[in-house]
């Protein structure tokens, strides 16, 4: 192989335009294609800027000419030559209308035939791209998310300094606290039987920055959670993180609305100009079964249980009594779309969501069908259909459930199926809307008490102040999460800054005060020298990226992304180590795998 000698690159490949034709210029980059035409040779030369042709034919000193007849696929060179105007020129790449007419090459390395062609074209299997995730990431279409990302931070940070935000770094290493996902634990060698947990949040860190004087804080933070993975979560991810003092809720969504609508503009050159649309938690739910819902599409949720109310059919009659409702759908036009076996998919996935089925009334112009009809009087039947304002070519489904907040869950999750399966929803469209006045506690059948929404440090609205402890659940936070087409992007609070009420909610959540203070000793001293009114907001960095670029997995926005079961395929991680390494640690393995 050689070396670059006296070479080095003027220009990257992707750059380059007509404009530049007859300059002298030096690019480097991998082989991605080579075609010999006999007396002629093509190279597609990829660099992480985009490809330019190169050509060599028999005006090119000979040495040279040979050399690129030895070239092969990823091959890594570095070429001298003019710019000039192509014969042919092709719109498939930005350089299209250009090719570099070489007098100088130099092979820096060769490269074996990699496992799988490297373009954007072949189909390969997950688990082979990742483990060659080296190779993977050379395809233009797994580069450019990367590139972005990078943009991304970088207008983020730009935004955020020219409002007076300052970065700052919180640790890694950090004490365990509950009221979470499960934590990532360290075990310190110094230490010997004490751990460091690695963050779920800077959450704790961001709040006593405020209580530091620092005002406004932002970070691009590392954050690590050790739970069950889905398409859409990492054990490892990164959110933009920020914090201010001396604000209200409006002031907050009010910054992060506009560093949504600078990364449009900036990034993708698309203009948000309306202010994002607000409904409360109370109102996503019963308009779209969802505290994310998307808003690309109707479909909304219809409460009719004052239709039904007198019913003796028993699925809506025990449910109303129970003081739960019935919640409908009416897909307006969709009937041909919605057949019988279509609908018997639905049933399966509102089952999913924790109710007993989905009733339906299908409405053709060659008949009506009705999985519940038949049992109600002919007043209820009218009632209903008017209720939803049911005509010729709807279908109606149907949900019923002593609790409302499930029926109307799993009737949302039905509407999103029928908006796929039936294509109703507009992938070009960016709709944007916060969803506000979350509930401040959710209770956990599985813990058997109330737990926090959010998190434990989350101010109650002013009309909850009095009902922390007394009534949980009728309780409401300053909080808000902003939501994209159907996925929540990120969310925050406005913060607790009164000790007294910061212990009420400890109470609340059913914290003694011995345990309140082995958790949170040091936050709650550090309110007993003066706590600024505060507030912040987290969004995640992956997902944003994903959506900016409509792709369908944060697999595709991340370098080297962990699959289902957190492995990191190209590395191997996670591994054993090595018994000495254990016993610095005062650590024992039992029931590991040999």
């Amino acid at each position: 192989m050689e070396t670059m000698g006296n070479l080095r690159r003027t220009r990257y490949c992707g750059e380059v335009r007509l404009a530049d034709a007859g300059q002298e210029m030096v690019v480097a980059g991998s082989v991605a294609k080579c075609r010999d035409k006999g007396g002629i040779i093509f190279v597609d030369l990829r660099d992480t800027s985009g490809i330019l042709q190169l050509v060599f034919d028999d005006g090119t000193d000979r040495a040279v000419f040979e050399k690129a007849g030895s070239l092969k696929s990823e091959y890594v060179i570095i070429a001298k030559g003019t710019l000039r105007e192509r014969d042919a020129k092709t719109d498939k790449i930005a350089t299209g209308d250009v090719e570099l007419y070489v007098s100088e090459l130099r092979v820096l390395s060769a490269a074996e035939t990699t496992p799988f062609e490297i373009r954007d074209e072949v189909k390969v299997k997950d688990e082979l791209r990742l483990k060659y995730r080296y190779l993977d990431l050379r395809r233009p279409s797994m580069h450019e998310p990367l590139v972005l990302r990078s943009k991304i931070c970088q207008v983020t940070r730009n935004f955020l300094c020219d409002n007076h935000f300052c970065e700052i770094e919180t640790p890694m290493l950090m004490k365990s606290t509950p009221e979470g996902a499960r934590d990532y634990l360290v075990p310190s060698r110094v230490q010997p039987g004490h751990f460091y947990a690695l963050p779920q949040s800077p959450q704790i860190y961001k709040q006593i920055l405020m209580l530091s004087g620092f005002d406004r804080y932002f970070q691009i933070a590392r954050c690590f959670r050790d739970e069950d993975l889905r398409a859409d979560r990492q054990p490892e991810f990164t959110q933009i993180d920020l914090e201010m003092s001396f604000v209200s809720e409006e002031d907050v969504m009010a910054i992060c609305e506009g560093l949504l609508k600078e990364l449009w503009k900036e990034v993708l050159d698309i203009d948000l100009s309306e202010h994002f649309e607000r409904l409360s938690w109370d109102e996503a739910m019963a308009r779209f079964g969802s505290d994310k819902p998307d808003t690309r599409f109707g479909l909304e949720l219809q409460d009719v249980t004052d239709a039904v109310r007198s019913t003796e059919f028993a699925p809506f009659k025990n449910a109303i009594a129970a003081g739960g409702s019935v919640r409908l759908i009416n897909c307006r036009g969709l009937a041909h779309q919605l057949t019988r076996k279509t609908i018997d998919k639905l049933v399966d996935v509102a089952r999913t969501y924790g109710v007993k089925g989905l009733a339906y009334t299908r409405l053709t112009e060659e008949g009506e069908t009705s999985s519940f009809e038949k049992f109600l009087t002919e007043e209820e039947k009218a009632a209903l259909r008017k209720a939803a304002g049911a005509e010729t070519g709807d279908v109606l489904l149907v949900v019923s459930d002593e609790n409302s907040t499930r029926a109307c869950t799993a009737l949302g999750q039905v509407r999103l199926e029928v908006g796929r399966r039936c294509e109703l929803i507009d992938p070009a469209k960016f709709n944007f809307l916060w969803v506000v006045r979350f509930p401040l506690f959710e209770y956990s059948e599985e813990e058997g008490r109330f737990m926090a929404m959010h998190h434990p440090f989350t101010m109650p609205t002013e009309d909850s102040m009095d009902k922390v402890e007394s009534d949980p659940g009728a309780c409401y936070a300053n909080a808000y999460d902003v939501v994209l087409n159907g996925v929540e992007l990120g969310g925050g609070s406005i913060r607790i800054n009164d000790p007294e009420l910061q212990a009420r909610m400890f109470r609340a959540l059913g914290f003694t005060e011995e345990r309140a203070r082995e958790n949170f000793g040091f936050l709650m001293d550090a309110y007993r020298y003066g706590a600024p009114p505060h507030g912040g907001w987290a969004i995640g960095l992956d997902r944003l990226v994903m959506l900016m670029l409509g792709r369908d997995s944060i697999r595709d926005v991340i370098a080297f992304p962990k699959v289902q079961n957190a492995s990191e395929l190209m590395s191997g991680a996670p591994d054993t180590v090595d018994e000495k390494q254990l016993r610095d640690l005062c650590i024992e393995c039992t029931g590991a795998e040999e």
